[in-house]
C-alpha cells in the first residue's frame, strides 16, 4: 500500500489595502494524502503477527526493584488507607496525625503495613499483575494515581498540622 500526496494551490480572494493601495493575492495550499492499492496484491492483506505475551518475572529482586510492580503500588495502598484513617480519627476525636501516632498508632501502622504488603506481594509472586485484572472504572492506572494523590495528601496533612500546631479539622 503506497500513499501519494496531492498539493493544490487555490486562489482565495483579492484583497486591497486602503492605506498602501496595493493588490495582494493570497492563496491556500492544501495537502491531501491518498492511499493507493497495488494492482497485484489487492486481495491479500498482511496482518501484523501478535507478539507473544510478555513473561513476568516472579523473582524477589525483580518484584521489589525500584521500577518493579510492588513498591509504588504497596506505598500507594498504604497511603490511601493511612490518609482515610487519619482523617477519620481526626474527625471523630480531634487528634492530629502526630497525636494519633504517639497514642498507640505505631502498632496499628505496623500491622496494617504487614498485612497489606503480604496481600499485595502474594499475587505478584504467583505471576499475576494488577494490569491483567483491571477493567472498567477501577483500573490499575487509577489505583496508582489515587495512591500518588494519597501520598501527597498525607504529607500535606502532616506538614499543615506541624506548621499550624493543631489538627486540620
Amino acid at each position: 500500500m503506497a500513499a501519494t500526496s496531492v498539493f493544490m494551490a487555490t486562489p482565495v480572494a483579492r484583497v486591497t489595502t486602503q492605506h498602501l493601495r496595493k493588490n495582494i493575492n493570497f492563496s491556500v495550499v492544501r495537502c491531501m494524502s491518498q492511499d493507493q492499492q497495488s494492482s497485484t496484491d489487492t486481495s491479500k492483506t498482511l496482518a501484523a503477527p501478535t507478539p507473544p505475551p510478555k513473561k513476568v518475572s516472579t523473582k524477589f529482586s525483580d518484584v521489589l526493584a525500584f521500577s518493579g510492580p510492588a513498591p509504588e503500588r504497596i506505598n500507594g495502598r498504604l497511603a490511601m488507607i493511612g490518609f482515610v484513617s487519619a482523617m477519620a480519627v481526626e474527625l471523630s476525636s480531634g487528634q492530629d496525625v502526630f497525636a494519633q501516632i504517639s497514642h498507640g498508632g505505631v502498632p496499628a501502622f505496623v500491622v496494617t503495613s504487614l498485612v497489606l504488603s503480604v496481600a499485595s506481594l502474594v499475587p505478584l509472586f504467583k505471576g499475576v499483575r494488577a494490569e491483567s485484572k483491571s477493567s472498567g472504572l477501577m483500573t490499575s492506572d487509577a489505583e496508582l494515581w489515587n495512591g500518588r494523590a494519597a501520598m501527597l495528601g498525607l504529607v500535606a496533612l502532616a506538614f499543615t498540622e506541624y506548621v499550624t500546631g493543631s489538627a486540620l479539622v
